[in-house]
């Protein structure tokens, strides 16, 4: 799209100078006179063949705090009667963080021109998601913008409390595997063999070893042997797990595994359902249609399998049946969530109702986690206890047996 520069004069008699992206000059001229601009001149911006974009070593991504003081400081100043343009303007003047400010430089560019805000956002999808869209959009529509921010700010500072609260659980965990593993293949690479070479000159080429000692040096030969190709194979299997899991299909079987997993299941459904309550209530209570919500929660609830659930609600909602009845019978959601949802629709207030169940399962999901890092460090202690047991074995074992031969 052709890009512009113009200068204008607003009803005060002020030169205004700016940019903007338009198909014309006449719908340059069109979006100036809607904001009670004159303009004097307007120029087509031509771009150079050098005008190179390096973004390779630049941060393209806003993070969730940054995001979430944004809303809350936009319905601030929106619900203090700030026009819009002039509170975005602000905002983005004392941004800290670059790529936001970049991206609200080309927001106001699009409302400067005409643009509603919800059109605006929605061109940066990877810093507003759907449901912060479609809820700027319906407090846009309903003329409750600066309580739909307030809602918004609420939603990604829950949401963000959660990610956040799994993270560092799953992070003990896996440093300690890490540590496991690195352990484990130094033993093999360099302790294990030494400890070989140690044996056979005690014992002698012919000693004979105990079962154990002889499995032990018979992996840490095979892995010293063959590192060069098991490394490289392990690194690459991984990768290609990672891979695979990022498509459609391993998506799908990835979060059927972990809905069968003991335990950790546990914590997924409360996650996914405290998702589906909170995002669902949101949109709701912003004005957006039952069937529209369902299709925007589908996409955040983040399991393959809840967002399959709620799409066939959406479709048995078109055929006339009700939301709760659905969820009822479904066996991925609790009892409760369906029964209060039909509390929800028999008192028109569904989006209140269901910010309860969310404040219930989130407090659920701090309960599990916590029950289950405090069950993963023991099991894993036991884990590098018994890795360390087992060679100390094959290793103390051949010891006295060839003492014992040679004070007889």
């Amino acid at each position: 799209m052709p890009k512009f520069s113009y200068v204008a004069i607003d009803a005060d008699r002020k030169t205004i100078n700016g940019k903007t992206e338009l198909p014309s000059r006449a719908s340059v001229i069109e979006a100036l006179q809607k904001q009670n601009l004159r303009p004097v001149s307007i120029k087509e911006v031509k771009g150079g063949s050098l005008n190179f974009n390096i973004t390779i070593f630049k941060k393209t991504k806003v993070k969730q705090d940054q995001l979430v003081v944004f809303t809350r400081q936009l319905s601030a100043m929106t619900g203090a009667g700030v026009p819009l343009l002039r509170s975005l303007s602000s905002l983005e003047k004392h941004a800290e963080d670059e790529v936001m400010k970049t991206i609200l430089g080309e927001v106001i560019k699009k409302v400067e021109a005409g643009s509603p805000l919800a059109d605006a956002l929605a061109k940066y999808p990877a810093t507003f998601n759907d449901i912060y869209v479609n809820m700027v959009r319906a407090g846009e529509a309903a003329g409750i913008l600066d309580d739909i921010l307030k809602r918004l700010a609420l939603q990604q500072e829950k949401s963000a409390a959660i990610r956040k609260k799994v993270k560092s659980a799953m992070a003990y965990p896996i440093v300690l595997i890490v540590i496991t593993v690195l352990a484990f293949f130094g033993l093999m690479l360099f302790v294990i063999p030494q400890i070989g070479s140690i044996l056979t000159d005690l014992g002698g080429p012919d000693a004979e070893l105990p079962g154990i000692t002889l499995f032990m040096l018979g992996i840490s030969g095979f892995i010293t042997s063959f590192w060069f190709i098991l490394i490289p194979a392990l690194v690459g299997a991984i990768f290609g797990v990672i891979q695979f899991i990022k498509t459609t299909k391993g998506k799908r079987l990835f979060d059927n595994l972990v809905l069968k997993i003991p335990g950790l299941n546990t914590i997924v459904k409360k996650i996914a359902v405290a998702r589906f309550s909170r995002t669902f209530s949101a949109l709701m209570g912003a004005g957006v249609a039952v069937l529209e919500c369902l299709e925007v929660t589908s996409r955040a609830v983040g399991n393959t399998m809840y967002e399959e659930a709620i799409k066939r609600a959406a479709l048995g909602v078109k055929n006339g049946k009700s939301l709760s009845a659905i969820i009822e019978q479904d066996e991925l959601f609790p009892a409760i969530v369906g029964q209060m949802l039909a509390v929800g629709e028999e008192t028109g207030q569904t989006d209140v109702v269901l910010v309860k169940v969310a404040d219930f399962y989130e407090e659920e999901v701090d309960l599990a986690i916590e029950g289950v890092s405090s069950i993963i460090e023991p099991v894993m202690i036991v884990v590098m206890g018994g890795m360390v047991g087992l060679i100390a074995a094959s290793v103390m074992t051949p010891i006295a047996s060839l003492s014992q031969n040679i004070s007889g």
